[in-house]
């Protein structure tokens, strides 16, 4: 078997999307499972919907995510102006698979076009304009997808004359695809579900340049919990905006390894390289698999708490600048004490923002023995000589017990006055940080709107 020869073909036209990263990482693992290359081309042709600062951005992102591609970035509008879509297309013109069409674009359905796929400047020598591959009518077009595991065809009858090149001399994806994989080498091309009606476009021009045909694999659509396909218009299917919630690189490539791909032995963590040592192409599932949300969540909360204690320490500066700006003592046993309880890097500021900015708390919060509560704690509270959690637990612990207070509503009261939320790290472990002098100055804060 020939070496295999991969690539990941992204358009610079706005964020790159988590099934681009899953098509970037399959691409890579099948190809390096057995030390084949990993290419990287940029489809730049469309210059109306280019983003700006797109092509760095994905090349940035591949990057962070371990997926380095070989050899030299392979640029579409570069071979534009070097002429090698123009004259392959003119060489499909010449020798009778292409036309020249210089029609103004059309609806498809305008002028009974949707019952007539057979454009009507096929057949009038036309020599200026668009290039339209020109269909033939009555044969089987066919190809085996190494993905579904299944011979695909079609009745040429039912596939439209196509433009293959614009008249501005840019290429359209039906012909660029084509001719960059040949020259390129690829030898097995992923790509999205969506292709799938493009692909007898793409296999005639195959059959007419006369190029070889690689393997070609179609991927399952990714399924919104909601229904239907995982669209781009939501926020949450960038990977750079997942990447800005707080979730970690390491969380988003395990969790996108397995949609759409599952191992033999339903094993769920990977790294990079033990993906790429684990895949099997006989691995990828047929059937439509869901973006569950809660799942990434399990993924990212594992992967925060495999973070060395200084990582995990200077990721949360990063997160928030007040925090950055404690003594480093208490950094580290503010992160430590979250380490288990976030599921991704944004929850800090929600779950711990109180330890480095005092929050006024809601009165609709408090129980109906708060005030009680408070003054009590304040009193035992102040009397704390050595301020470490085993004598604070013994103090408010025998409180509660001569006061006969229930201990959840207590300590929830105590929870809101000092962290002005019902949700935080446990309430004692958190004392022992913000200090003896900030937690009584605290509940005292809290008595005196009380009384007021």
């Amino acid at each position: 078997m020939d070496d295999i020869r991969t690539r990941f073909a992204p358009s610079p036209t706005g964020p790159l999307h988590i099934g681009g990263l899953r098509t970037a990482l399959y691409s890579y693992a099948l190809a390096k499972h057995d030390s084949g290359d990993f290419l990287l081309r940029i489809e730049d042709t469309d210059k109306k919907r280019e983003v700006p600062g797109a092509k760095e951005k994905i090349q940035e992102l591949l990057r962070e995510f371990g997926l380095i591609w070989d050899g030299e970035v392979v640029i579409q509008s570069k071979r534009v102006e070097e002429g090698v879509y123009k004259k392959l297309a003119e060489k499909l013109v010449s020798e009778g698979h292409a036309f020249y069409c210089d029609c103004k674009a059309r609806n498809a359905k305008e002028e009974g076009y949707s019952k007539d796929l057979r454009d009507p400047c096929r057949d009038k020598g036309k020599a200026s304009g668009a290039i339209k591959l020109k269909v033939p009518d009555g044969e089987k077009i066919a190809f085996t997808d190494f993905v579904l595991e299944k011979e695909v065809f079609w009745d040429s009858s039912t596939v439209s004359d196509t433009t293959l090149l614009k008249s501005d001399g840019f290429p359209t994806y039906h012909l660029a695809v084509v001719i960059d994989d040949n020259d390129m080498g690829i030898t097995h091309a992923l790509r999205g579900h969506d292709w799938m009606p493009s692909t007898p476009i793409h296999l005639l021009v195959y059959k007419y340049l006369g190029y070889k045909l690689p393997e070609i694999g179609h991927l399952t659509d990714i399924l919104d919990p909601e229904g239907g396909k995982l669209s781009k218009r939501k926020g949450s299917t960038s990977v750079e905006a997942l990447l800005n919630e707080g979730y970690l690189p390491e969380s988003i490539l395990n969790f996108v390894m397995l949609l759409g791909w599952a191992p033999k032995d339903n094993r769920e963590l990977f790294s990079l390289q033990e993906f790429v040592k684990a895949f099997d192409p006989k691995g990828f599932q047929k059937s439509n698999p869901v973006f569950n949300r809660d799942k990434l969540d399990w993924f990212n909360g594992h992967y925060i708490r495999q973070l060395a204690a200084d990582e995990l320490n200077s990721k949360l500066k990063a997160q928030n600048s007040k925090f950055a700006g404690l003594d480093k003592e208490k950094q580290f046993a503010i992160s430590n004490l979250v380490r288990e309880r976030i599921n991704k890097l944004s929850d800090f500021d929600e779950l711990a923002g109180f330890f480095f900015e005092e929050r006024k708390p809601d009165i609709k919060l408090f129980g109906p023995k708060h005030r009680e509560h408070l003054q009590s704690a304040n009193e035992v509270l102040e009397k704390v000589e050595n301020w470490e959690k085993e004598e604070i637990d013994q103090k408010l612990l025998t409180l509660i017990k001569d006061k006969e207070f229930k201990t959840g509503d207590f300590f929830m009261d105590l929870r809101v006055a000092i962290c002005s939320s019902k949700i935080t790290p446990p309430i004692n472990d958190s004392v022992v940080i913000l200090g003896k002098e900030e937690t009584i100055r605290r509940i005292r804060k809290v008595l005196s709107s009380l009384t007021n």
